[in-house]
């Protein structure tokens, strides 16, 4: 199923779209957003239609607009019950009706209907919403323009009223009617290291002498065939910092919209620990649907989704510690478990997991993950041993917000982390998990290494645990604040914090200062960070920061139309009118009482055809040295395909692995699939050709008096890691961990001695120093 974005009909056909002009400005780490989407009614029958757009999940819509010949129509924002009624009337009666509310079952997903679109009338919708911009591991700001609306699993039952079915033709690229064009301004006091896009673009214009501002500009003519993808880089982004925007003047000073807001933002140094002695219980579900059979990305030669996940799953198995317990589900309209109950991670649990890694297959139908979580909620917990739930999907999930309050409801006995796989998941489902247990989501799309971003959840999930996080603000007499964002109760190292806050009271007339300290313990010790910010409030136009406080509020309480409990459906409603940010009981809705003439006969409907996706792909890069982004890696050239319509036969990893013979990324695979769940290596041949030498080599360089045989295998390995796959050392690195804590369990202790003899024979220059144990 392929699902479109524009203006369609009530019986879900396009209509003519002719092109898509987008306004960005981006401020620091927020991004003011206006979209407008151009059509013309060239038939001589009146329509009645609807436009789809998806965006974030973290966008907070705030204005909607109709430019009707000519003529602007401004909607307000109004109780969603309230308006369907009047729509419907006001439709029958020969107005010109627009009502824009967000999609039933997905919160990502927007749709407008348009009643009595006249014959030669020309549309132009504007939607504008401001979002947070999320925080890379490589210090880039990362902002997506989402393409189209990919395909959405619900279920049968479920409501006509969603717009997660819709189907419309596909053409090739060239045949495509309508165009993209975008601008972007980005200016930051940080300065602008430099500017990266998946798109091509025609300038970058560097503004100031410390480049403190920059004007971006699509290339013309670009086809809307991908998501666009914008990756920024700015210096010392990881100071902390505090905005203070006006509030509007006509509210009241003590209220949401009235009061000066602060945007607060820090990046803790949380020292790195020790993980890999740590244990839990970790529970992975692994979308099975159909879907999975897809591509990652659009480009030719693409590896499946479901290869790609039984790669990552594999390289996590590999990677937890001894002592911990895990399980594994496949789920799909039904659902399958590897145990009955979480078992012991030992080398045979391990070995069989694996081998039924292997052999799984997307072959369970549609995705319905509530069934399996629920079985993994009423589980007896294991003492000592926290849930951790790691689920991957490529977001076509059914039931949506029931998934979220199930996950919400037991988020005090485990965190989950949540993966979405490929070009268009649901960032409503990926980014709503992870929020609401205190853990964290990825997405994967294009050239991303879903390895990667597997282990740092993992990591992520063996870190100490963060306590007794606190703000604490020093004013000036008379000045108060009032927190707004949810209590922050979990914080991982590298991970960005932003909460908002009103400051009410009086505000000093003279330029006056304020203090803001982030307080945390790890181990019992404790740890603190200052900020010190200008006390005198900006203005800004389009209340940024107000709104996207106003969203964090609404975040923590909408849980959907039907699933939010009623209390909290009327402090949503509430807060939604007040800041004019939509929700899932509001709805903007304009009437063009202009046109008062009667509508005759039914309304006709017209296609806009969607492009065929060839050549989609990411941009986002690695970690670099001394602030220079390098290229993407892993041309996706070199990837072959691996088919699982039929069960294969895996002896080993090596047909698992999706890269060709000979490269770093294929030998890292076969090693990881070579050691032992305690973290060491056996001496055989399959480890000797891995490392590039004979088994006869190995065993004649062997420092009998010194290590066991396995020892020096271990040995061999880890030394062959840090010399040929450094980068690639965020898949490898608790693999790594794990082997030296074996050795220093077995008692190896003087690797001064044997460094030489190592390095002689796998033609490397690494020092002993990488065998410091840290635990």
């Amino acid at each position: 199923m392929v699902l479109p974005s524009g203006l369609l009909t009530g019986i879900k056909d396009p209509v003519a779209l002719k092109s898509i002009a987008v306004t960005l400005s981006i401020k620091d780490f927020v991004a003011g957003v206006s979209a407008t989407l151009n059509y013309e009614n060239e038939e001589k029958v009146p329509l009645e239609a609807f436009f789809v757009f998806p965006m974030d999940e973290d966008s907070a819509v705030y204005s909607f607009e109709a430019l009707v010949d000519g003529k602007k129509i401004v909607a307000e924002l109004q109780d969603k019950y309230q308006a369907h009624l009047k729509f419907e009337e006001d439709l029958s009666g020969g107005f010109q009706t627009y009502l824009l509310e967000e999609d039933k079952c997905s919160k990502d997903v927007f749709r407008c209907n348009v009643g009595n679109l006249q014959p030669g009338s020309k549309v132009a919708l504007t939607l504008k919403y401001v979002q947070e911009l999320p925080l890379e591991d490589d210090g880039a700001l990362c902002y997506v323009l989402p393409a189209v609306l990919n395909p959405r699993y619900r279920l049968s039952d479920q409501s006509v009223e969603s717009c997660l079915d819709l189907k419309t033709p596909i053409v090739p690229l060239e045949d495509l009617p309508y165009t993209l064009s975008m601008v972007a301004t980005i200016s930051s006091q940080l300065g602008i290291r430099t500017i990266q896009c998946n798109c091509p673009l025609s300038s970058i214009d560097y503004i100031g002498e410390n480049k403190t501002s920059a004007q971006v500009t699509l290339a013309e003519g670009h086809k809307f065939d991908r998501d666009v993808e914008l990756l920024i880089f700015y210096r010392n982004v990881h100071s902390p910092s505090v905005a203070v925007e006006m509030g509007m003047p006509e509210r009241e000073s003590d209220t949401l919209m009235g009061a000066p807001s602060a945007m607060v933002s820090f990046y803790p140094e949380i020292p790195e620990v020790e993980t890999s002695t740590k244990c839990g219980e970790f529970v992975f579900l692994m979308d099975r649907s159909e879907s999975m059979k897809s591509p990652m990305s659009s480009q030719n030669r693409s590896q499946l989704r479901i290869d790609a996940a039984k790669e990552t799953l594999i390289l996590l198995l590999k990677s937890l510690p001894l002592g911990c317990y895990f399980n594994i589900y496949g789920f799909g309209s039904t659902h399958e478990a590897f145990f009955p109950k979480s078992v012991k991670y030992t080398q045979e649990s391990m070995e069989k997991a694996v081998e039924k890694v292997k052999l799984m297959l997307a072959d369970l139908g549609g995705t319905e993950i509530l069934t399996p979580l629920r079985k993994v909620f009423r589980k007896t917990p294991i003492p000592g041993h926290p849930l951790q739930v790691f689920v991957f999907t490529d977001g076509e999930v059914a039931e949506t917000f029931n998934v979220i309050k199930e996950v919400k409801f037991h988020s005090k006995r485990h965190r989950c982390f949540s993966f979405g796989i490929g070009e268009g998941a649901s960032t409503s489902l990926i980014k709503n998990l992870a929020r609401v247990s205190g853990g964290t989501a990825e997405f994967i799309t294009g050239n991303d290494r879903m390895q990667s971003k597997a282990l740092r959840s993992l990591r992520r999930s063996l870190q100490c645990v963060v306590e007794n996080i606190s703000l604490s603000w020093d004013l000036p007499p008379g000045l108060f604040v009032h927190m707004l964002s949810p209590e922050q109760t979990v914080v991982f190292r590298g991970q960005r914090i932003i909460t908002y806050s009103l400051l009410t009271g009086q505000i000093p007339q003279d330029e006056t200062t304020g203090e803001v300290c982030l307080k945390y313990t790890i181990h019992g010790k404790s740890f603190e960070e200052k900020v010190t910010f200008s006390l005198q409030p900006k203005p800004d136009d389009n209340l940024t920061i107000h709104r996207l406080a106003a969203k964090s509020m609404i975040q923590a309480r909408d849980f959907g139309y039907r699933e939010t409990t009623l209390i909290y459906k009327r402090d949503v409603l509430d807060i939604s009118l007040e800041s004019g940010i939509m929700s899932s009981f509001t709805t903007f809705v304009s009437i063009n009482k202009e046109l008062n003439e009667p509508i005759h006969g039914p309304l006709f409907h017209r296609d806009i055809p969607r492009p065929i996706l060839f050549s989609s792909f990411s941009m986002r890069p690695r970690s670099y040295p001394n602030g220079a982004p390098q290229q993407p890696r892993y041309p996706q050239a070199t990837k072959c395909v691996i088919h699982t319509d039929t069960r294969p036969e895996l002896p080993n990893i090596l047909k698992l692995c999706a890269y060709e013979q000979g490269s770093v990324e294929h030998t890292v695979a076969q090693l990881i699939f070579l050691q032992n769940a305690d973290g060491s290596w056996d001496m055989n041949e399959d480890l000797a050709e891995v490392l590039g030498t004979s088994l006869k080599d190995v065993k004649a360089a062997h420092p009998t008096e010194v290590l066991e045989p396995s020892a020096w295998a271990t040995v061999l390995a880890v030394i062959w890691l840090h010399a040929n796959g450094k980068e690639l050392k965020d898949e490898w690195e608790l693999l790594e961990r794990k082997a030296v804590v074996w050795l220093h369990n077995n008692a190896v202790r003087d690797f001064t001695k044997f460094m030489h003899t190592a390095n002689k024979l796998l033609k490397t220059s690494v020092s002993s120093s990488i065998f410091t144990f840290k635990g």
